[in-house]
């Protein structure tokens, strides 16, 4: 069985504060896992959530920095 991480272990992993955590699971934004009153994560859950919300990096256009 793969190691359940728990909401303080989430904040240091995606550098983000407990509170915020706990504001995902509350709406549903994040995958998690509840045992009675306990919330836990997957570690391959949170990795699939993390690779979902990648973004392309735009190649199409040119940014000019030096004007």
């Amino acid at each position: 069985m793969e190691k359940l991480l728990t909401p303080q272990q989430l904040g240091q992993v995606l550098q983000v504060k407990l509170s915020t955590v706990y504001k995902w699971v509350h709406y549903g934004y994040i995958p998690s896992i509840k045992l009675g009153s306990v919330i836990r994560f997957k570690a391959s859950a949170i990795e699939k959530w993390v690779t979902k919300k990648q973004r392309k990096g735009r190649d199409r256009y040119r940014i000019n920095f030096l004007t």
